[in-house]
Protein backbone atom coordinates (compact mmCIF):
# COMPACT_ATOMS: atom_id res chain seq x y z
CA UNK A 1 0.00 0.00 0.00
CA UNK A 2 1.46 3.34 -1.04
CA UNK A 3 0.84 6.39 1.12
CA UNK A 4 1.12 10.01 0.01
CA UNK A 5 1.57 13.08 2.18
CA UNK A 6 -0.55 16.06 1.13
CA UNK A 7 0.94 19.36 2.31
CA UNK A 8 -1.97 21.74 1.80
CA UNK A 9 -1.56 25.51 1.51
CA UNK A 10 1.47 26.11 3.73
CA UNK A 11 1.52 29.66 2.44
CA UNK A 12 2.58 32.98 3.89
CA UNK A 13 -1.01 34.24 4.13
CA UNK A 14 -1.33 31.85 7.11
CA UNK A 15 2.17 31.85 8.55
CA UNK A 16 3.26 35.51 8.59
CA UNK A 17 2.04 37.63 11.49
CA UNK A 18 -0.06 40.55 10.28
CA UNK A 19 -1.49 38.73 7.27
CA UNK A 20 -5.28 38.53 7.21
CA UNK A 21 -5.47 34.76 7.85
CA UNK A 22 -2.49 34.42 10.19
CA UNK A 23 -2.64 31.36 12.44
CA UNK A 24 -1.03 31.98 15.82
CA UNK A 25 0.57 28.53 16.10
CA UNK A 26 1.72 28.42 12.47
CA UNK A 27 5.39 27.97 13.38
CA UNK A 28 4.72 24.80 15.37
CA UNK A 29 2.40 23.51 12.65
CA UNK A 30 5.09 23.96 9.97
CA UNK A 31 7.66 22.18 12.20
CA UNK A 32 5.35 19.18 12.52
CA UNK A 33 4.72 19.14 8.77
CA UNK A 34 8.47 19.20 8.16
CA UNK A 35 8.88 16.19 10.48
CA UNK A 36 6.34 14.33 8.36
CA UNK A 37 8.01 15.39 5.10
CA UNK A 38 11.36 14.09 6.38
CA UNK A 39 9.91 10.69 7.30
CA UNK A 40 8.11 10.37 3.96
CA UNK A 41 11.37 11.13 2.14
CA UNK A 42 13.21 8.53 4.21
CA UNK A 43 10.62 5.92 3.24
CA UNK A 44 10.59 7.12 -0.38
CA UNK A 45 6.85 7.81 -0.24
CA UNK A 46 5.38 10.64 -2.34
CA UNK A 47 4.81 14.13 -0.98
CA UNK A 48 2.58 16.63 -2.77
CA UNK A 49 2.91 20.36 -2.12
CA UNK A 50 -0.37 22.14 -2.77
CA UNK A 51 -0.99 25.88 -3.00
CA UNK A 52 -4.18 27.91 -3.35
CA UNK A 53 -3.76 30.61 -6.02
CA UNK A 54 -6.18 32.82 -7.99
CA UNK A 55 -5.67 34.78 -11.18
CA UNK A 56 -5.22 38.52 -10.66
CA UNK A 57 -8.38 39.29 -12.64
CA UNK A 58 -10.45 36.92 -10.50
CA UNK A 59 -11.69 34.96 -13.51
CA UNK A 60 -11.20 31.64 -11.68
CA UNK A 61 -13.00 32.56 -8.45
CA UNK A 62 -16.29 30.79 -9.10
CA UNK A 63 -18.19 30.63 -5.80
CA UNK A 64 -15.04 30.74 -3.63
CA UNK A 65 -15.64 34.09 -1.97
CA UNK A 66 -19.45 34.29 -1.87
CA UNK A 67 -19.34 34.66 1.93
CA UNK A 68 -16.19 36.74 2.32
CA UNK A 69 -17.06 40.28 1.28
CA UNK A 70 -16.99 42.05 -2.08
CA UNK A 71 -15.89 40.00 -5.08
CA UNK A 72 -13.22 42.57 -5.92
CA UNK A 73 -11.53 42.09 -2.53
CA UNK A 74 -10.33 38.49 -2.79
CA UNK A 75 -7.26 36.75 -1.37
CA UNK A 76 -4.68 34.31 -2.75
CA UNK A 77 -3.80 36.45 -5.78
CA UNK A 78 -1.05 35.04 -7.98
CA UNK A 79 2.33 36.77 -7.93
CA UNK A 80 1.80 38.08 -4.38
CA UNK A 81 3.86 37.30 -1.30
CA UNK A 82 0.80 35.84 0.43
CA UNK A 83 0.62 32.80 -1.88
CA UNK A 84 4.31 31.87 -1.61
CA UNK A 85 5.27 28.82 0.45
CA UNK A 86 6.33 29.61 3.99
CA UNK A 87 10.11 29.97 3.91
CA UNK A 88 10.52 27.38 6.70
CA UNK A 89 8.64 24.68 4.78
CA UNK A 90 11.02 21.96 3.53
CA UNK A 91 10.13 22.07 -0.18
CA UNK A 92 12.62 20.15 -2.34
CA UNK A 93 13.92 21.52 -5.64
CA UNK A 94 11.96 18.92 -7.59
CA UNK A 95 8.68 18.95 -5.66
CA UNK A 96 5.40 17.39 -6.75
CA UNK A 97 3.40 20.61 -6.93
CA UNK A 98 -0.33 21.14 -7.31
CA UNK A 99 -1.99 24.54 -7.72
CA UNK A 100 -5.67 24.79 -6.88
CA UNK A 101 -8.37 27.43 -6.94
CA UNK A 102 -10.94 25.65 -4.75
CA UNK A 103 -11.01 24.35 -1.19
CA UNK A 104 -10.45 20.77 -2.33
CA UNK A 105 -7.00 19.74 -3.48
CA UNK A 106 -8.75 17.38 -5.90
CA UNK A 107 -11.08 19.82 -7.70
CA UNK A 108 -9.74 20.38 -11.20
CA UNK A 109 -6.10 19.76 -10.27
CA UNK A 110 -5.29 16.29 -11.60
CA UNK A 111 -4.18 15.20 -8.12
CA UNK A 112 -6.39 12.11 -8.16
CA UNK A 113 -4.92 10.94 -11.46
CA UNK A 114 -1.36 11.50 -10.21
CA UNK A 115 -2.03 9.52 -7.05
CA UNK A 116 -3.62 6.70 -9.04
CA UNK A 117 -0.61 6.57 -11.36
CA UNK A 118 1.64 6.12 -8.31
CA UNK A 119 -0.58 3.41 -6.85
CA UNK A 120 -1.45 5.49 -3.79
CA UNK A 121 -4.24 4.09 -1.64
CA UNK A 122 -3.82 6.23 1.50
CA UNK A 123 -3.39 9.99 1.86
CA UNK A 124 -2.19 11.92 4.88
CA UNK A 125 -3.66 15.42 5.13
CA UNK A 126 -1.75 18.32 6.71
CA UNK A 127 -1.62 22.09 6.27
CA UNK A 128 -3.95 25.07 6.35
CA UNK A 129 -6.82 25.75 7.01
CA UNK A 130 -8.04 22.89 9.15
CA UNK A 131 -11.70 23.74 8.60
CA UNK A 132 -11.65 24.63 4.90
CA UNK A 133 -9.04 23.21 2.53
CA UNK A 134 -7.79 20.39 4.77
CA UNK A 135 -11.28 19.28 5.78
CA UNK A 136 -12.61 19.43 2.20
CA UNK A 137 -9.57 17.62 0.83
CA UNK A 138 -9.98 14.84 3.42
CA UNK A 139 -13.67 14.40 2.64
CA UNK A 140 -13.07 14.35 -1.11
CA UNK A 141 -10.23 11.85 -0.70
CA UNK A 142 -12.54 9.59 1.29
CA UNK A 143 -15.23 9.80 -1.40
CA UNK A 144 -12.60 8.90 -4.02
CA UNK A 145 -11.98 5.72 -1.98
CA UNK A 146 -8.64 6.65 -0.42
CA UNK A 147 -7.90 5.75 3.16
CA UNK A 148 -7.42 9.09 4.91
CA UNK A 149 -5.22 10.04 7.86
CA UNK A 150 -5.83 13.55 9.18
CA UNK A 151 -2.90 14.73 11.30
CA UNK A 152 -4.77 17.24 13.41
CA UNK A 153 -1.86 19.04 15.10
CA UNK A 154 -0.17 19.40 11.69
CA UNK A 155 -3.06 21.58 10.51
CA UNK A 156 -3.80 25.19 11.38
CA UNK A 157 -6.61 27.71 11.32
CA UNK A 158 -7.06 31.28 12.54
CA UNK A 159 -10.38 30.21 14.07
CA UNK A 160 -13.68 32.01 13.57
CA UNK A 161 -15.48 34.96 15.12
CA UNK A 162 -17.10 32.58 17.64
CA UNK A 163 -14.43 29.90 18.19
CA UNK A 164 -10.66 29.98 18.69
CA UNK A 165 -8.35 27.84 16.58
CA UNK A 166 -8.15 24.99 19.08
CA UNK A 167 -11.95 24.73 19.27
CA UNK A 168 -12.26 24.75 15.48
CA UNK A 169 -9.51 22.18 15.07
CA UNK A 170 -11.02 19.87 17.70
CA UNK A 171 -14.48 20.13 16.12
CA UNK A 172 -13.12 19.28 12.66
CA UNK A 173 -11.28 16.31 14.14
CA UNK A 174 -14.47 15.07 15.78
CA UNK A 175 -16.49 15.36 12.58
CA UNK A 176 -13.89 13.77 10.31
CA UNK A 177 -13.21 10.99 12.79
CA UNK A 178 -16.89 10.10 12.73
CA UNK A 179 -16.78 8.76 9.18
CA UNK A 180 -14.10 10.19 6.90
CA UNK A 181 -10.62 9.77 8.37
CA UNK A 182 -8.38 8.40 11.07
CA UNK A 183 -7.63 11.49 13.13
CA UNK A 184 -4.35 11.53 15.04
CA UNK A 185 -1.46 13.63 16.26
CA UNK A 186 1.89 13.90 14.51
CA UNK A 187 3.46 11.69 17.18
CA UNK A 188 0.77 9.02 16.80
CA UNK A 189 1.05 9.05 13.02
CA UNK A 190 4.85 8.82 13.02
CA UNK A 191 4.77 5.88 15.42
CA UNK A 192 2.38 3.98 13.13
CA UNK A 193 4.25 5.04 9.99
CA UNK A 194 7.57 3.79 11.40
CA UNK A 195 6.03 0.40 12.15
CA UNK A 196 4.45 0.00 8.70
Amino acid sequence: MSTALLVVDVQRIYTVKGNELYCKNAGQTVKRINQLIEKFREKKQPVFFIRHVHKLDGSDLGRMFDFAGPASDFSFKEKTDAVAYDEKLAVPAKANEIVKSRYSSFAGTGLHEKLQKLGVTRVVVTGFMTNFCCDTTARDAHDLDYYVDFVLDATGTPGTAKRDQEQVRDAVGDFLGGGFARVMSTREFLKQFAAA
